[in-house]
C-alpha cells in the first residue's frame, strides 16, 4: 500500500488533525480558525447527489440553532470549489424539500480534490468507494479535541437532530461533568458520575432527596443543569 493510500482515523480524545484548505468561504486553517468554538465537521460523497442535497439543506436550515450552541459547521467533499458553488446555487434557486426553499448554505465547504483531508480523517473507505468520502461526522470541542465521530454509508442520510442532540449532550458533559442516559433529550434528567468508593456510595444513596434521586448506588439522576 502506498503512502497516499494509508488511512488514518483520529480517535476520541485526540487532537483533530490540522490542515489548510480552500473552501466556498475562502481559505481556512482547521481547526485553528475555530478556536473557542465547537465544530461539526462532516463529509459528503459528491456534489449534485440527492442524499447530500437534502443533508446540506437541513444543516443550512439549522445553522442558526448551531450558532446559538457556539458551534460552527464545516463540510467537505472531493470536488472543486467551482463545483461546490454551482451546486449550492442550484440548491438555493431550484430545490424545495420538506418545506425548505431558497436555502442558502453559508458555512464553508472544503474542496478536497487531492483527498488529503479525507485521508487525514479516515473518510475514504475503499470497499465503499475509491473516490468518494463516506458520510463522516466529527464533533470537535473548543480546544480542538475530537469528542465524537459517526460514520454512515453513502446511501443513508444523516439525522441532523440526532447530531444536534449529541452535541448538546457533549456540552453538558464538558461543562457539568454529567453523563446522559439512553434516548436523553435536553431537559431530561442526567446521570451523576458513579462514586469511587463503598463509603461514598453509601453516603450518596443516604443523602438522595430533593437534589437528586438514586435507582441504586451506581445510578443516580438529577435535573438537567443546562435546562
Amino acid at each position: 500500500m502506498s503512502e497516499q493510500e494509508i488511512q488514518t482515523l483520529p480517535l476520541i480524545g485526540e487532537p483533530a488533525p490540522q490542515f489548510q484548505a480552500e473552501t466556498t468561504q475562502g481559505t481556512i486553517n482547521f481547526p485553528d480558525d475555530f478556536q473557542g468554538k465547537w465544530i461539526i465537521f462532516f463529509s459528503h460523497p459528491a456534489d449534485f447527489t440527492p442524499v447530500c442535497t437534502t443533508e446540506f439543506m437541513t444543516f443550512a436550515s439549522m445553522a442558526e440553532d448551531f450558532k446559538k450552541l457556539n458551534t460552527e459547521l464545516v463540510g467537505l467533499s472531493i470536488d472543486s470549489t467551482f463545483s461546490h458553488i454551482a451546486w449550492l446555487r442550484t440548491i438555493t434557486e431550484r430545490i424545495e424539500f420538506k418545506g425548505m426553499k431558497g436555502v442558502e448554505v453559508k458555512f464553508p465547504v472544503i474542496s478536497d480534490l487531492t483527498m488529503e483531508v479525507a485521508r487525514k480523517y479516515g473518510m475514504l473507505h475503499p470497499a465503499a468507494s475509491n473516490t468518494q468520502a463516506v458520510r463522516a461526522v466529527f464533533i470537535i470541542d473548543p480546544e480542538g479535541i475530537v469528542q465524537a465521530m459517526v460514520y454512515y454509508p453513502l446511501s443513508i442520510g444523516r439525522n441532523m437532530e440526532e447530531i444536534k442532540r449529541l452535541l448538546i449532550a457533549l456540552q453538558r458533559n464538558a461543562k457539568h461533568s454529567v453523563a446522559t442516559p439512553a434516548n436523553w433529550q435536553p431537559g431530561d434528567e442526567v446521570i451523576i458520575p458513579p462514586p469511587g468508593s463503598c463509603g461514598s456510595a453509601r453516603e450518596r444513596v443516604a443523602q438522595a432527596g430533593e437534589d437528586y434521586r438514586c435507582l441504586d448506588w451506581f445510578l443516580c439522576l438529577k435535573k438537567d443543569p443546562g435546562a
